[in-house]
């Protein structure tokens, strides 16, 4: 209770400080933010056309006792084709270290008002901040938040239909829609569980599907609605409830699937040269005691995360480069609530301090650095160095 009172008070300060923000002085203000996908939407095609993007990321970590690595994170290739004024449809393409090829997003868009457009095909789920902005120059940091990837988990996307628009007059931005699921177990054909796909460490993160022959036996809803009627401050609600999915032929079996409620709150602020984010995210399972015996994993029954990061670019408002100092602390807890005889695992409950640099040589490039102090319950510290770059056009 005392880290959501913590966040939820870093807030109401943002929106204080935000009511005196003129709204001119904010270069990167949030509330203009977009991501791939909406910019692909927002292109100023007159007609018809094909519109062609890009963002990727090469990293280097080296973790304590461990030896460096170099990587070829992601390529992703960005695809949009505009049919009408109404209608649009949306890719992209990732090659994720070199050998790993996946759809990250592939929609049609249909608008059937100023305010109302409609959505079908492989989509992100809106929670959080990070899972919708990912593209390596919207976000501080070598590595994507750690609570994002073991919570949320980043990037999740599932196939599914809903809609979303913006209401100007009222300064909210909406999402809602139908998904498949995560996948909980694996079966042998023959009504037998095989194994599962979520455990304690890394949560939900083993259970994306990915619109790869995804399994569905449970719809599940989610939406989101962003407020940004104060200046440079952006505000979002989330929400995901249902149930996993499983094998048809184990979909009746006790633990095949669990149930999941998950709530999200984020922040953005920035005013001149200072930026600010936070999020918080809160999920709770049902029937994770039948799926641990199942299975043999060791899933908890509510995961909990928050972070809280701040930065300021050091160089003079004219220039058009910036170089943002920026700190970051996360605590997130994949053990936050376990059932049956399940011991609690220290060990998931996870603490992080990241300090480092973001040098944007161009809108669509940017130089990082930053150290990374990771710690759990059990109090056993990692230290690791991160250098990366990475663009987007």
């Amino acid at each position: 209770m005392k880290k959501v009172l913590f966040l939820l008070l870093s807030s109401f300060t943002l929106v204080s400080m935000a009511q005196s923000a003129p709204q001119d002085s904010i270069p990167t203000n949030p509330q203009n933010q977009k991501n791939a996908a909406q910019r692909i939407l927002s292109s100023n095609l007159a007609q018809k056309g094909l519109t062609v993007g890009g963002y990727g990321e090469i990293t280097y970590n080296r973790a304590t006792g461990k030896n460096a690595e170099l990587d070829v994170q992601r390529l992703v290739l960005l695809f949009g084709y505009k049919f009408s004024d109404k209608v649009q449809f949306v890719t992209e393409v990732e090659f994720e270290h070199v050998n790993e090829v996946y759809v990250e997003q592939a929609f049609l868009q249909y608008t059937v008002a100023e305010n109302v457009n409609l959505r079908g095909g492989l989509m992100l789920v809106p929670m959080g901040i990070v899972n919708e902005y990912h593209e390596p120059t919207t976000f501080n940091g070598v590595e994507r938040p750690s609570m994002d990837g073991a919570i949320i988990p980043t990037t999740w996307r599932e196939i599914g239909v809903g809609v979303s628009g913006r209401y100007d007059e009222a300064s909210l931005r909406y999402q809602a829609y139908i998904f498949n699921g995560f996948q909980t177990t694996t079966s042998d054909g023959n009504g037998n569980i095989t194994g599962g796909k979520l455990g304690g460490s890394s949560g939900l993160r083993g259970g994306r599907q990915k619109g790869a022959k995804s399994n569905f036996n449970n719809p599940n809803f989610s939406a989101k609605l962003d407020y940004y009627g104060l200046p440079g401050l952006r505000l979002g609600l989330s929400g995901y409830f249902g149930r996993t999915q499983s094998p048809v032929d184990v979909e009746n079996v006790d633990g095949a699937d669990v149930g999941l409620s998950m709530f999200g709150f984020d922040a953005r602020y920035a005013y001149q040269r200072f930026t600010a984010r936070g999020q918080f995210i809160y999920a709770d399972l049902s029937d994770t005691e039948a799926y641990n015996l199942a299975t043999g994993k060791d899933l908890g029954s509510a995961l909990q995360g928050y972070y809280l990061e701040a930065a300021y670019n050091l160089l003079p408002q004219r220039k058009k480069q910036q170089l943002f100092g920026f700190v970051r602390y996360e605590d997130y807890n994949t053990h936050a609530d376990v059932d049956g005889a399940l011991a609690e695992n220290l060990t998931y409950d996870r603490q992080e301090w990241t300090v480092g640099l973001s040098y944007k040589i161009a809108p669509g490039a940017v130089v990082k650095a930053d150290y990374q102090f990771k710690d759990n319950a059990l109090n056993q510290d990692t230290k690791q160095l991160n250098l990366g770059i990475g663009v987007w056009f």
